[in-house]
């Protein structure tokens, strides 16, 4: 990477989408070693993988010597971001928001250092937002807004129909404001977001443009999109979260094993630090040669989340449900006396038990190596307190019955 500057890295990689004054924002890049924000609204006790391009951003920008300021929104997580939403957020209380916050903390750490040299710095905006005085801030901040303009933002367009609160029409004035706090206190010059977050980084840029009369910027970055534009990181039980008690890391493991061959190359760009050369040889295939670079971009993006340790297991298991040692395959306990139907559903292979009965009437489900056939049978006499269940060619795990 000699002399290259973090906008070529994450611009070769595909991180960025957008930008604003983007010349300028190159060159100060090139110059300056700036600090810069990237805001996490606490709305669960977990990150999800939807917030793991901006974190892998952040972690570029600081391997060249710019200082992250992680910003959790202690006190914009009390009203919520209407961008992309159709209704109201639920809102949470202080103390479920500061639980929030520890525990996306711990999860960054895995990216994102917090100490030693260049340490990133760690911001709530609850600090300044729930002791404002809101006449001042109207007095202070609002005069700078337009309501004609904030109308027309995207992250607005989409709640007219069902009706947007008061409420939440405050979000892009108290994020536009976070983006002034941390430029004032530490002088930050950038931020950077996800796409759908572009209309309230604009309005931050503005404002310390015209109050500071001082130069700001923002960068959006790449959404994570299947090959039909939806957004990547739903499994069959949710959302990808990297929480491996929300999310196994097995499952989060085979969620990568199994992206389309189309995205595999994007993939490793975004949520891996691979070398563009290994990148573009190992996804140089149409073929099945394409399983070793998915095999591959599973165990690096696992091994970032959840440690190599954890990595290696969950590869291990993927190959014994492959044809690999029984021993090293993903395991379930269940009782005595249980339907294969009711199993396929604690496995995690079926919805719901009439998923199951489903599964069983396509013969899609065997034990060991024999085919269930009944929509209401049981595990076979004589199979034993262990055996493997099979769902199609694809899926299989290793369970035992206590």
């Amino acid at each position: 990477m000699e002399n290259k500057t973090v906008y070529d890295v994450l611009k070769e990689r595909g991180f960025i989408k957008q930008t604003i004054f983007d010349e300028d924002l190159q060159k100060m890049l090139k110059d300056e070693k700036i600090k810069f924000y990237v805001g996490f609204d606490p709305t669960a006790d977990s990150l999800h993988i939807g917030h793991y391009i901006p974190i892998m951003a952040m972690a570029w920008m600081q391997k060249f010597g710019h200082t992250p300021i992680a910003l959790f929104g202690g006190g914009t997580g009390m009203i919520g971001d209407p961008s992309g939403r159709s209704d109201m957020r639920q809102m949470m209380t202080k103390e479920i928001i500061s639980h929030n916050i520890d525990c996306f903390k711990n999860q960054m750490s895995r990216f994102i250092t917090f100490d030693g040299e260049n340490p990133a710095i760690i911001a709530n905006n609850a600090d300044w937002l729930l002791a404002l005085n809101y006449v001042d801030f109207l007095r202070d901040i609002g005069v700078h807004f337009s309501v004609n303009k904030m109308l027309t933002a995207e992250c607005f367009k989409q709640r007219m129909e069902k009706g947007l609160t008061f409420f939440e029409f405050n979000y892009m004035l108290m994020q536009g404001y976070d983006f002034l706090y941390l430029n004032q206190k530490y002088g930050c010059k950038l931020q950077v977001g996800g796409d759908d977050q572009w209309s309230n980084m604009l309005a931050g840029v503005d404002l310390i443009r015209k109050k500071q009369q001082t130069p700001a910027f923002c960068l959006t970055c790449t959404l994570l999109l299947n090959s039909e534009g939806k957004k990547m990181g739903k499994t069959q039980k949710g959302a990808l979260w990297l929480d491996e008690n929300k999310c196994s890391v097995y499952d989060f493991y085979q969620y990568f094993r199994n992206v389309e061959d189309v995205k595999v190359a994007e993939c490793m760009r975004l949520l891996t630090f691979m070398d563009m050369d290994e990148i573009a040889s190992l996804t140089a295939y149409n073929d099945e040669r394409m399983n070793v670079a998915k095999e591959r971009l599973a165990f690096e993006v696992t091994k970032l989340v959840h440690g190599e340790e954890k990595a290696i297991s969950a590869q291990k298991q993927a190959r014994a449900a492959f044809g690999g040692n029984i021993e090293d395959m993903q395991t379930v306990e269940v009782e005595n006396g249980l339907s294969v139907a009711d199993i396929l559903v604690l496995a995690g292979f079926a919805k719901s038990k009439s998923d199951a009965r489903r599964l069983i009437e396509a013969g899609s489900v065997s034990v060991n190596e024999i085919k269930i056939l009944g929509a209401f049978d049981k595990v076979p006499d004589g199979v034993g307190a262990e055996f493997v269940l099979h769902k199609g060619k694809k899926n299989h795990i290793k369970v035992i019955v206590k």
